[in-house]
């Protein structure tokens, strides 16, 4: 899919070979957008890929004044994570809780969402509704574009091709700002948005000061809604205020009829969305839906990549050896260094239990470990795989034992066709290394990156519900 890859140990050196290439070159860091497009021949002419996913600093949240910075490797998971975003950028945190499923948010970084820029990207529209900007850096210098003036179109924005995004600057709510981000999609998760809105308002008592309102996927791009906003400033919120609002923000809306909706039924639910968003602001109730410990799937590890490596490295088809370690074994690999992670396990190491349903990362039939986190194996480059540690479905049993989920799966019939088993399994392991006693709902909030088209997914909850058992009794 691409010719060299570059693993770098310096933004220096990434943005020397962005100048270097120009439009042959992206930038990867989770590649979960950018692996799928690749595939499906949607960036002709890329000829390197330049990975930053292992540059240190830039995977870290942190507070400059009243601004949180989110380096440019922050991934959803470390923002549904953070304590901080969800008590001063809850509409942000609530849009990475929506995102995929745990295994995408372990490697989707929210600066790739943004750039991506799809319309019906979550994080756009509730930092657009916070105005945040993001900084971009080049060898001849640095600037700072807030994301209201990031885009030009679908998929397209001011980012030059000789530019980075390092970081993303995110307003935190002040005392007396509240908000909430609202999305609708054609199932609970692993969802692309048929609309999502985010609302971010300033009040005065029980009076509107300020209120900012953007809408997703009704536009080529992200879009405010300048009259709601005005008509809303100086108004309490109440029925007639909120119903009036919502109608100005269905009329703001230019949706288009696809796969996932029609423009009158996008239309419709802006409404909807807009009027659900403003009374649970009036009400004080737009936390109500905050998960309780959310399933992350990295473990007991942070979130963030702590193999860097020694030095950099460029990957070419047939030079350059991946050197990895694979279940405990170190492994020298000549080949594979143009295709996914997947099929590099499969066809160059051997290990075909890792299976491929989608290859886009919806089914998790794919999902391995990769340095600690759950990750789907057909959204990762495999030269990421030089220097890390991964860890297969065939990796967890031990001395010939079982894992307890294995052994789960066996005596509760978890097991049907099988084909998806390997991923539930990996998903399974590594939600109880990170809470050994999940609830129902943290079980299936785990489960939520894998698919069973047999359709077996009471008898999978209820066998990680006795590996808990079964682990407990090992212990006593």
């Amino acid at each position: 899919m691409w010719q060299d890859y570059y693993s770098v140990t310096s933004v220096r050196e990434a943005l020397e070979l962005l100048s270097q290439y120009g439009e042959r070159a992206r930038l990867i860091a989770g590649g979960t957008d950018l692996i799928l497009e690749m595939e499906r021949g949607q960036r002709p002419g890329v000829e390197a890929l330049i990975d930053i996913s292992r540059l240190p600093d830039l995977d870290s949240i942190t507070v400059a004044g009243h601004e949180a910075v989110l380096g440019a490797l922050v991934t959803h998971n470390q923002v549904v994570a953070s304590s901080l975003l969800w008590e001063r950028a809850l509409p942000l945190a609530q849009a990475c809780w929506s995102v995929g499923a745990p295994q995408i948010r372990n490697r989707g970084t929210i600066a790739g969402n943004l750039i991506t820029a799809s319309p019906a990207n979550d994080t756009i529209t509730p930092l657009w509704a916070m105005g945040a900007a993001v900084r971009l850096v080049s060898l001849h210098g640095e600037r700072v574009v807030p994301l209201s003036e990031f885009y030009q179109g679908v998929r397209r924005t001011v980012l030059r091709p000789d530019e980075m995004l390092l970081d993303i600057r995110v307003p935190l709510l002040q005392p007396h700002e509240r908000g909430i981000f609202l999305k609708l999609g054609l199932r609970r998760a692993q969802a692309i948005a048929v609309v999502n809105v985010a609302v971010v308002a300033g009040f005065d008592g029980e009076v509107v000061t300020d209120a900012r309102i953007t809408l997703g996927s009704v536009a080529p791009t992200i879009i405010a809604v300048p009259e709601a906003q005005a008509y809303l400033r100086g108004k309490r919120l109440n029925p007639e205020t909120i119903r009036a609002a919502a109608e100005m923000a269905m009329q703001a809306a230019r949706p288009i009829d696809d796969v996932r909706g029609s423009a009158a039924y996008r239309r419709e639910m802006v409404g909807v969305l807009t009027r659900r968003a403003l009374r649970a602001l009036a009400a004080g109730t737009e936390r109500s839906d905050q998960p309780v410990h959310p399933p992350l799937l990295w473990g007991k590890s942070d979130g963030r990549v702590s193999y860097a490596l020694p030095a950099s490295i460029r990957h070419r088809r047939g030079d350059t050896p991946i050197e990895t370690i694979v279940n405990g074994r170190r492994y020298t690999v000549p080949v594979g260094q143009d295709k996914t992670l997947l099929r590099f396990l499969r066809e160059d190491v051997g290990l075909t239990g890792t299976k491929e349903g989608c290859a886009e990362g919806e089914c998790g039939a794919c999902e391995v470990f990769l340095d600690g986190m759950a990750v789907m194996a057909c959204l990762v480059p495999a030269p990421r795989a030089h220097g890390a540690q991964i860890v297969t479905v065939e990796g967890l049993a031990e001395d010939g034992k079982l894992h307890p989920v294995q052994q789960a799966f066996v005596e509760k019939g978890a097991v049907q066709c099988g084909y998806c088993t390997p991923g539930f399994l990996m998903s399974g392991v590594k939600l109880l290394e990170e809470n050994p006693q999940p609830t129902d709902e943290q079980i299936r909030q785990g489960l939520t990156g894998n698919l069973c088209r047999c359709t077996g997914y009471y008898k999978i909850v209820e066998a990680v519900h006795r590996a808990v058992e079964i682990a407990r009794e090992a212990e006593s």
